[in-house]
């Protein structure tokens, strides 16, 4: 069995990383012989987003100038590329886009409690399939209680600074190792691979690396 450790850079809010990932585990389905280890990290898309959010059009035109056209082409691109990876994106015309913040303070917990991935899932489900406002602690409270998580440790996380500091610090990280965009892998601690590249190009450097690190050791 050879073993592969991968670190994923991603936000609960980009549509991109929900793709990314699926594609990944579309490329590791047909690596039955390799044993990878999954670690999730946290990257903010908008830190500075008040409670509540904004309009996901009114924040795409305004920070990118993204235009009705171009988004309703994009949602319609997404749509279609979700398909193919089994994930129902349902965008609408109402959708807000929300700090991810406290989010992220419950996922990089969650990784004590080996619960990273369920709760994840959970999160892209509720976002980008339920509309749901993931910024309110209610809401993410429930959402960690459907993955097995414990409410009243949650709610710990939830309010304490030191957790709020960590993502920050570990964002930082990621920001001084010129990571600016995500979803972003980093195989092995060494191999970068940036976006959400098909699962076969993903299939040809697993392969690839795989190959070398038996090599290597």
């Amino acid at each position: 069995m050879h073993k592969l450790t991968i670190d994923l850079v991603s936000d609960i809010v980009c549509p991109w990383c929900v793709i990314g990932y699926l594609r990944l585990r579309h490329a590791l389905a047909r690596l039955p012989e390799v044993d990878v280890t999954l670690r999730w990290h946290p990257y903010e898309l908008n830190p500075r987003l008040a409670m509540g959010g904004e309009n996901l059009r009114e924040h795409l035109n305004k920070k990118y100038g993204t235009s009705l056209e171009a988004s309703q082409q994009a949602r319609k691109t997404l749509t279609e590329l979700g398909n193919d990876v089994g994930f129902a994106f349902h965008f609408f015309d109402e959708m807000r886009i929300y700090n991810t913040r406290k989010a992220h303070q419950l996922l990089l917990w969650a990784h004590q409690q080996d619960k990273q991935l369920p709760l994840t899932l959970a999160l892209w489900s509720a976002y980008f399939q339920q509309g749901k406002a993931i910024d309110e602690d209610e809401v993410l409270l429930e959402i960690a209680q459907t993955v097995g998580l414990d409410r009243t440790a949650c709610q710990q996380i939830l309010t304490d600074e030191s957790w709020a500091n960590a993502v920050a610090n570990t964002e930082q990280q990621w920001l001084q190792a010129s990571i600016h965009a995500v979803p972003t892998l980093i195989i092995e601690q060494k191999y970068l691979i940036s976006g959400a590249q098909t699962s076969e190009i993903l299939l040809d450097v697993l392969q690839r690396l795989t190959i070398k690190t038996d090599r290597e050791h």
